[in-house]
């Protein structure tokens, strides 16, 4: 057994979202939408990341995201658009698709990410979405794919109630939306 698996995990952990790098957001929705029928999905183009770091050096990217609600479960699609080096292209190159990350929201966001630090999982990248700090933790050597940590504010967890609310009531209309009629 490998150090990094030896350190005692958080217990508990809720998975909450799963992630996957796909090359075009919109494309991919309608798809989850004819296969799944997970709906709707709500685009958020090119979002401006608060500090955002890629392993530990300043490093924007542009991305879009399409985000909705599968059950208990947050699906996020992610399109880079630039050619910058990312934790989305550490894992999947450009022009090919596949799974990236879970998330988890963490009471102790430092904490946690210490930990994971600590058991030998670099931070690949982070940033802040408004007040929100979020991080992606490299445990693609022995999970296949990233660990998003949330840091659980009532932000983060309103606009996960609010696609959870749009998808429990959704009559099919209005597939794809702009992820700006979330604030509020």
């Amino acid at each position: 057994m490998t150090e990094a698996l030896m350190i005692q995990p958080m217990m508990n952990h809720k998975v909450v979202q799963l992630a996957y790098v796909v090359n075009d957001v919109r494309a991919s929705a309608e798809r989850w939408m004819k296969t799944f029928g997970v709906g709707p999905f709500y685009v958020l183009e090119r979002p401006d990341v608060g500090n955002p770091l890629y392993r530990g050096r300043p490093q924007k990217v542009q991305f879009s995201a399409g985000l909705a609600q599968a059950g208990d479960i947050h699906i996020e699609l992610i399109e880079q658009h630039c050619d910058s080096p990312s934790c989305y292209r550490d894992l999947i190159p450009k022009g090919r698709e596949g799974f990236h990350h879970i998330a988890v929201i963490v009471e102790d966001y430092a904490k946690e990410v210490a930990r994971y630090e600590a058991a030998g999982f670099p931070v690949a990248s982070s940033g802040e979405f408004g007040p929100l700090k979020f991080c992606y933790v490299d445990t693609s050597p022995v999970m296949a794919g990233m660990v998003e940590v949330l840091e659980d504010l009532p932000f983060i967890r309103n606009y996960f109630a609010r696609i959870r609310a749009a998808a429990e009531n959704w009559d099919g209309t209005r597939p794809i939306r702009d992820a700006n009629e979330l604030a509020g």
